[in-house]
């Protein structure tokens, strides 16, 4: 069976190889021939009296059948998931949803041509012109509405275009992130609107393969320094209890120039717990005098549904450096969903 799944994959969609040529804005909006696909928001977020919320919003795409062509509009070829969540730091709660969806006549989908990313009322619009994004989330028990502003490039990590994630060709993914988003506007909550301001950091990955049968999860750090630089780092999590030899990261400098952090030249030591998540960390970074600890105020910062279960939460940052960022680890209370590891 996983023999003809993955001759399936081979055969109807691409694998993410070296040498790929980005082209942007295209490469910001749907890559179909790519099983997989993800846009994923996160930010940390003040209002006016100093109150903090952190969010995320993602949108995922999972390539369901290729291999023919659509007879209605109604046929599935791609499963369209989302994540919805709201941290409310100071006031101890943490707010969580998804929904599911097909294209079908425009419920949920990416396009180059209209410049957005959707499930339902659920949407990412660009400003092409301006590189500008407004952001929409509408929920029963809370909703938000915020502008974004890139105040760095685009940053590709990994090398010659792809991020490798095992071994083996195509076991990787192509990898674009906004690390520094300057973002404005409101959230609703308990029936109180609250003007924010504060920075985010948009990911976007697509890929057919990537995980191997070895590897357990892994635990992400997207960290904004005050000094106006940021650090991505993950760890690949081996069932054996071993740090992945493809574990990774890239250095942005205040000016947007990358560096390329292979996995000898950092570590991530998990510290305390709650359930069975580290929620507390060390991160060093040798060559760049880089020595954190990443800790949170809101613990139970924990996604839990039907499909998924994994912690994505918002982080202070302090030590060598301060700021604040967003921590996911997954594979700790349950196995890797199927719509990321192939």
């Amino acid at each position: 069976m996983k023999i003809r799944v993955l001759l399936f994959a081979l055969e109807f969609y691409r694998a993410a190889l070296p040498g790929y040529h980005y082209e942007f804005p295209r490469d910001h909006f749907n890559h179909p021939e790519f099983q997989t696909e993800w846009w994923y928001y996160t930010g940390n977020l003040r209002d006016t009296q100093g109150r903090r919320f952190g969010f995320e919003l993602t949108f995922f795409r999972q390539g369901v059948d290729r291999g023919k062509e659509p007879a209605a509009m109604w046929d599935v070829r791609d499963v369209w998931l989302a994540h919805l969540a709201l941290s409310d730091i100071d006031g101890g709660k943490f707010l969580h949803t998804e929904r599911l969806n097909r294209s079908g006549p425009g419920l949920a989908g990416s396009s180059l041509a209209q410049a957005r990313v959707w499930n339902g009322n659920w949407n990412v619009q660009w400003d092409l012109r301006t590189n500008t994004q407004q952001m929409q989330a509408i929920d029963p028990r809370f909703s938000f509405k915020l502008n974004l502003r890139a105040l760095k490039p685009p940053v590709i990590h990994g090398l010659n275009g792809v991020s490798q994630k095992a071994e083996g060709l195509g076991r990787a993914s192509h990898y674009v992130s906004f690390t520094r988003l300057e973002t404005r506007g409101t959230v609703v909550l308990d029936g109180r609107t609250f003007m924010v301001e504060g920075l985010s950091w948009m990911d976007h990955e697509f890929f057919t393969h990537q995980l191997d049968a070895a590897q357990s999860g892994w635990d992400w750090f997207s960290l904004q320094f005050d000094d106006g630089t940021e650090l991505m780092l993950f760890r690949l999590r081996r069932k054996n209890g071993t740090a992945d030899p493809y574990s990774a990261g890239t250095y942005i400098d205040a000016r947007g120039q990358t560096t390329r952090l292979a996995r000898d030249t950092f570590s991530v030591t998990p510290g305390k717990l709650w359930n069975q998540y580290p929620v507390d960390w060390i991160v060093r970074v040798p060559s760049l005098g880089i020595e954190v600890e990443l800790t949170t105020r809101l613990p139970q910062q924990e996604f839990e549904s039907k499909q998924n279960r994994y912690w994505e939460g918002a982080v202070e940052i302090g030590g060598s450096r301060r700021g604040a960022g967003y921590l996911e680890m997954t594979g700790y209370a349950a196995p890797v969903p199927s719509i990321i590891k192939k």
